[in-house]
């Protein structure tokens, strides 16, 4: 069957992250890929240079159309700059009711520019994790979902997850890209599991859009996987060799963009 996959988030001028990232991995990784574009960024491989929010009215506009018309098989979330955008976001997604939800809670750039307002931290919570068939935080948004330290061991990274499902989500993939270890290690917390996904640290500072690539592939995978832990697997697998081919492309001075299209090109 070919998926059909939306994502919801804010627009990366520079082709690293949000939407662009989003609408890459969907194609290298077979799924048709559309867009519900929550703000515009001028952004590079330096860092954010201005962020402009869509209308909440607009956003509302914008998933009318795509659900209106095309069968949505996932939904990816990603950016969604303000409160105002995640009510509307989840005022949509309890109407349509996809059969797939990928939360992943985009806070901070990787250049460290907010992405997302304060007061509208406790909304993405209280919102949209109970929606959510699985959350995707790195060890930041994580504590800050919970109000709580950033995890600096996998201990309490569990302990974090767990809480998160508490919170409301169904599932939490918590990335531990953070930590300072040799590995890279994510956990899966479920109600019945825990699993370890370890795969060791990449040398290379081009890791621009890791976050939104990660959650976009989630998306595009789950339907063709019995489970999360075949599908974590298999995006993992598939995001090494975006890493270690990173290098091949040439785009900007700052930190640069994973190579999506690897496979291909």
């Amino acid at each position: 069957m070919m998926i059909n996959a939306l994502t919801i988030a804010g627009s990366d001028s520079g082709g690293g992250a949000g939407i662009q990232a989003d609408l890459k991995t969907f194609s290298a990784l077979g799924a048709y890929g559309a867009s519900v574009i929550t703000a515009l960024t001028a952004q590079n491989t330096q860092g954010v240079h201005g962020i402009m929010a869509v209308d909440a009215d607009f956003v509302k506009r914008q998933c009318e159309a795509i659900f209106d018309d095309i069968r949505i098989d996932g939904v990816k979330c990603g950016m969604l700059a303000n409160l105002e955008i995640i009510e509307t976001v989840m005022r949509c997604l309890e109407r349509y009711h996809p059969p797939l939800f990928v939360l992943d809670t985009v806070m901070v750039a990787k250049s460290g520019d907010a992405l997302l307002a304060q007061d509208a931290i406790s909304a993405l919570r209280e919102m949209l994790l109970p929606l959510a068939d699985i959350i995707t935080p790195n060890l930041p948004e994580a504590a800050a979902l919970l109000r709580a330290d950033v995890a600096r061991d996998e201990k309490t990274m569990r302990e974090h997850g767990r809480a998160l499902l508490t919170a409301g989500a169904q599932a939490v993939l918590i990335k531990g890209g953070h930590l300072q270890s040799e590995e890279s290690p994510d956990w899966l917390i479920t109600s019945d599991e825990e699993i370890r996904f370890v795969s060791p640290r990449i040398a290379g500072k081009h890791t621009h859009g890791t976050g939104c690539t990660l959650s976009a592939a989630l998306t595009a995978l789950r339907p063709r996987h019995q489970n999360w832990s075949e599908t974590i697997d298999a995006a993992k697998s598939w995001m090494v060799g975006a890493f270690k081919q990173a290098e091949r492309l040439e785009v900007g001075s700052g930190i640069g963009p994973l190579h999506h299209y690897y496979r291909w090109w």
